[in-house]
């Protein structure tokens, strides 16, 4: 149990009494300074990846029932730092802080047998909560895209009904593997030692016809059954009675795999013994601004100094400026843009593979299906939004002088949201989908190699984008380039608006 949690036991008490009383999702609730982790949800998607032996190890396999196996064995391995956050199990878990709206990760792990494996990770949506990813590993032609959306109740544990799914692609076999996200139990908070759970049942599904369905169940409520206990059989859709291999043990530590067919053990590892690579993140003066570790910095340097005080009023002024945002597109009719990840309303190898086992997969019809914008990859450049920050100042003001007021705010930000269409989608998605089904099966088949070369530059390309994108235009600018002046208006000065700012921001509450 950590010392924040002991020395704050009475104030746990009472935020547990409080969220006991809602009854509706808890996902953008607030919690103590004291029970915050290090780092926001958008990180999490690392945790896919940092074994990168285990994340391309299946397209060395020549065996299509073996290759499954071996994806079964990858999608085990990935759980328990998944599931931590990265954090020695003894030292429990803590929340992660809320993935504000167009927070972004970027990371790669570099290895010379592996090769290089690269990940791009973004919030794609506030309200619901919906956090995307993409890894990849050019020299071994194996990648990964997926999106997550939690609901979170209490029941005095905490459940997190994740929706979304995620897909493995193995070029070299031309092969799919649609991978569930379970659902979680955080079950210990009332005792102070807080730890997940995994439940229910749930299909992995490869497109070369193999199916692992793997069931969760743990310790029961009366202490029977073993913690973090899971079991699994694969076997091919057109035999489903026919068992050719099994899988059990602990999630989080010895799993066993065994040919069914001969009942003999074939391989055992235990997790604890998986090699962990660290991720690599440019250094914070590289960082964007919407860059997750950048953005949040004065968080995390108050939470490393124990300054609970501190992590309050520098989240307060994050969230503060994230919730004026919203606001005025609002007010304005518009909606944020998203950078490398694109909604849809379909996608053709998630349909049919999920057909399989529908039950395994839920998703959200109104927030739509996230898929990676490949020429986003490439192409997008930094600054990401402009001249715009997460807390809603922005970059245009020569330093000494005061914040800029909401009337500037609002003209950088024209070129950071979109006008909001009759569709509930960005207008590029009905267009992609329109072309034909047929161009996503393709894409989704299309080597790495060449849709990404220029993301390859260097070491700073990759992690920290490529050249700058052109700043776009307020309306104002464009009135006035066209010989209209821009309609007089009765702005405060900026010292006022300076001293409302930070009246405002000093006494936030959440």
């Amino acid at each position: 149990m950590s010392n924040e949690i002991a020395n704050n036991r009475s104030a746990l008490r009472d935020f547990i009494g409080s969220i006991a009383t809602i009854s509706g999702d808890l996902s953008n609730i607030t919690a103590p300074p004291f029970v915050l982790a290090e780092n926001s949800t958008v990180e999490i998607p690392q945790y896919w990846a940092d074994h990168p032996s285990l994340f391309i190890s299946q397209a060395a396999e020549d065996d299509p029932e073996k290759r499954a196996l071996s994806v079964l064995k990858y999608f085990i391995g990935t759980l328990k730092n998944q599931q931590y956050a990265g954090r020695a199990e003894d030292s429990g878990v803590k929340k992660p802080l809320n993935a504000f709206l167009g927070e972004i990760f970027l990371g790669h792990w570099k290895d010379e047998e592996i090769g290089e494996t690269k990940l791009v990770a973004e919030q794609v949506s506030h309200h619901p909560p919906v956090t995307a990813c993409y890894l990849w590993n050019d020299k071994h032609g194996v990648r990964a895209s997926g999106f997550t959306q939690q609901e979170i109740t209490f029941s005095g544990n905490v459940n997190i009904k994740q929706k979304g799914f995620a897909m493995l692609r193995l070029d070299k076999w031309d092969e799919d593997y649609l991978i569930p996200v379970p659902n979680i139990k955080v079950k210990g908070i009332l005792g102070g030692t807080p730890y997940p759970e995994l439940s229910g049942s749930y299909s992995l599904v490869g497109s070369n016809g193999y199916v692992s369905h793997i069931r969760f169940d743990g310790k029961s409520f009366l202490g029977t059954g073993q913690k973090n206990h899971f079991d699994a059989k694969l076997y091919h859709v057109d035999r489903p009675n026919e068992i050719l291999y099994t899988a059990n043990g602990a999630w989080n530590g010895r799993l066993e795999f065994k040919d069914a067919r001969a009942d003999t053990e074939i391989e055992h590892f235990d997790v604890h013994e998986l090699k962990s690579i660290k991720v690599q993140v440019a250094d914070l003066s590289e960082q964007d601004p919407w860059e997750s570790r950048n953005a949040w910095k004065d968080v995390i340097a108050a939470l490393h100094k124990g300054d609970m005080k501190g992590v309050a009023s520098a989240k307060s002024r994050l969230e503060e400026g994230q919730r004026q945002m919203r606001q005025e597109e609002e007010a304005s009719g518009k909606h944020w843009q998203t950078v490398f990840f694109d909604r849809v309303e379909k996608d053709p190898v998630f349909a049919k593979l999920s057909a399989v086992d529908p039950g395994s997969f839920i998703v959200d019809k109104a927030s739509g299906i996230w898929k990676v914008n490949r020429e986003a990859i490439e192409n997008a450049s930094k600054p990401y939004h402009g001249e715009l920050l997460p807390n809603s100042e922005n970059t245009a003001k020569p330093i000494g002088q005061a914040a800029p007021n909401r009337h500037s705010i609002q003209k950088e930000r024209e070129g950071a949201i979109a006008p909001v269409s009759s569709s509930s989608v960005p207008d590029s998605a009905p267009a992609v989908e329109e072309k034909s089904e047929a161009r996503d099966v393709e894409n989704s088949k299309a080597p790495v190699n060449g849709q990404l070369k220029k993301a390859e530059g260097d070491d700073q390309a990759h992690v920290n984008g490529l050249a700058l994108r052109p700043k776009a235009h307020s309306s104002e600018e464009q009135q006035q380039a066209q010989g209209r002046s821009a309609p007089a208006s009765n702005e405060p000065s900026d010292a006022q608006v300076e001293a409302f700012l930070r009246a405002k921001t000093s006494n936030v509450k959440r």
